[in-house]
């Protein structure tokens, strides 16, 4: 068909940019949901060029799905999406398949034409049961939950911005066709902060940066990182529900930019033996009326005594939610000594082996940086274990933070079993779900070879949960 003939919503990144971020601040200022609602209905029923609304939402390990609706039809029946849950890994089971998709409109995204396609607007659904209820294992849901009751009840408004690292790969699909090439190449050799304008890592970033500007994400600083053709682009402070939407845009704007470019954006946490992994630093902290609760100018690395507790207790249950923030058996060989593994259990303000260190910061700052979360980490799980257990969790009073007394697990079946065990894990997530994400990674685990060894099993990236391949998995 001609392009003449059609008609669909193509905005330049500057419209695009000051749309979403009208959006943010509503996000940010709390305005009440139904108005909310009323705004995003009327800016479809008058975009006559917007054709289709792409409802996203996230299954328990984490993986995004999408499913495009036309815009007519949901200006007339948003309150009531179905779709068949039995077919989402870690949903229900066949005989109890029907769910239903409610939106979160304030999570709406004007979007680049480019990169989503013509007459295209994103926003996140919420998965909801037959009752009516949040779905339990709909984790995006219990942490938006979270965060309203921690604000309700104690006015509490949890922040979050996560650090990001990435590998840009030669070739569409790099990773899904590791078993035949047992090697991913590189596109830049350069590392850390050293990319020439115009290079194939530099053009990336720089595109990637693009549309996250024009998303809104209000971006800070973007460079290579250490490794070799690896990636960082760091963007502000958000409200946590807010926070990990943007970590799943991130890396579906990367691998979409990437895939433009004829290459792969991979958040495999150790793609590459040799050279250091992909971490996505996770910055904590909580506000209240404005005021940084985390601040003390005269406490200890200015920290508050609130801070100090919050890391207690994230120390104290650091092998309990280990499973939670390093998702996959890939995922503990970045946790292995060397090439600034985060794996000691303690707290610094220099030492980037910790599992948690303390930036220096000031009144508006200052926060809490727990390192060892990896960033094929169900985004939602990873900032709701890491919150709930700062805020709830056990508190062990450990006399010096500072210093490392253990070691986080270096493989993927010590953390199963620390999960399994833990009656915090319980308490955190409930006992169904706690129990199908185990199993969820118990079947992953299975499928790999058990010890590490110093190569890269081609099975650890076959039956990895961001690399998902129905046919593979039903051949066993």
């Amino acid at each position: 068909m001609s392009n003449e003939l059609r008609n669909f919503l193509t905005l330049p990144y500057g419209r695009l940019e000051e749309l979403n971020l009208q959006i943010k601040d509503q996000r940010r200022k709390r305005v009440d949901p139904d108005k909310i609602r009323e705004d995003r209905v009327k800016d479809l029923t008058d975009a006559h060029s917007v054709k289709a609304v792409t409802v996203l939402f996230s299954d328990l390990e984490g993986r995004l799905h999408m499913l495009d609706y036309d815009k007519k039809f949901i200006v007339k029946s948003w309150d009531n999406l179905t779709f068949d849950g039995s077919s989402i890994r870690g949903f229900t089971a066949q005989r109890e398949s029907d769910l239903r998709l409610g939106i979160d409109w304030a999570s709406f995204y004007w979007a680049p034409a480019d990169l989503f396609g013509a007459g295209k607007v994103l926003v996140f659904g919420e998965v909801i049961d037959k009752s009516g209820a949040g779905y339990p294992a709909d984790i995006r849901s219990v942490l938006k939950s979270f965060a309203h009751e921690q604000h309700s009840s104690h006015g509490y408004t949890l922040n979050a911005a996560n650090e990001i690292e990435g590998f840009l790969f030669q070739g569409v699909d790099a990773e899904r066709r590791y078993h035949d090439s047992r090697s991913f190449e590189y596109v830049n050799t350069g590392g850390y902060y050293h990319s020439l304008p115009g290079d194939p890592l530099r053009t990336f970033i720089d595109r990637a940066a693009e549309v996250q500007r024009a998303m809104g994400f209000e971006n800070e600083k973007d460079h290579p990182e250490v490794a070799p053709s690896q990636f960082e682009i760091n963007y502000g402070y958000g409200e946590v529900v807010a926070a990990a939407d943007q970590i799943q845009l991130y890396k579906l704007i990367c691998r979409q930019v990437a895939t433009s470019m004829g290459m792969t954006a991979s958040f495999l946490p150790k793609p590459v033996i040799g050279v250091n992994g992909n971490g996505m630093h996770t910055n904590v902290s909580i506000s209240k009326d404005g005021k940084n609760l985390f601040w003390d100018p005269n406490g200890e690395e200015s920290l508050s005594a609130m801070a100090w507790t919050f890391i207690d207790r994230i120390l104290t249950s650091a092998n309990d939610i280990c499973l939670t923030l390093n998702a996959s058996v890939n995922a503990y060989r970045r946790l292995d000594p060397h090439f600034e593994a985060p794996n000691q259990i303690k707290a610094s303000p220099i030492d980037r082996g910790s599992m948690v260190r303390v930036p220096i910061g000031n009144e508006r700052s200052s926060r809490v940086e727990v390192r060892s979360v990896g960033p094929d980490a169900n985004p939602y799980m990873a900032l709701f274990a890491i919150f709930r257990t700062g805020l709830e969790g056990e508190l062990a009073k450990i006399q010096n933070l500072r210093q490392a007394k253990r070691y986080l697990p270096d493989n993927v079946y010590t953390a199963l079993e620390n999960f399994r065990k833990s009656a915090w894990t319980t308490t955190l997530l409930g006992a169904d779900v706690k129990g199908r994400y185990a199993d969820l990674k118990q079947a992953a685990a299975d499928r790999c070879p058990r010890l590490l060894g110093n190569l890269i099993k081609s099975p650890e990236i076959q039956f990895h949960h961001d690399v998902y391949n129905q046919y593979l998995w039903n051949m066993f």
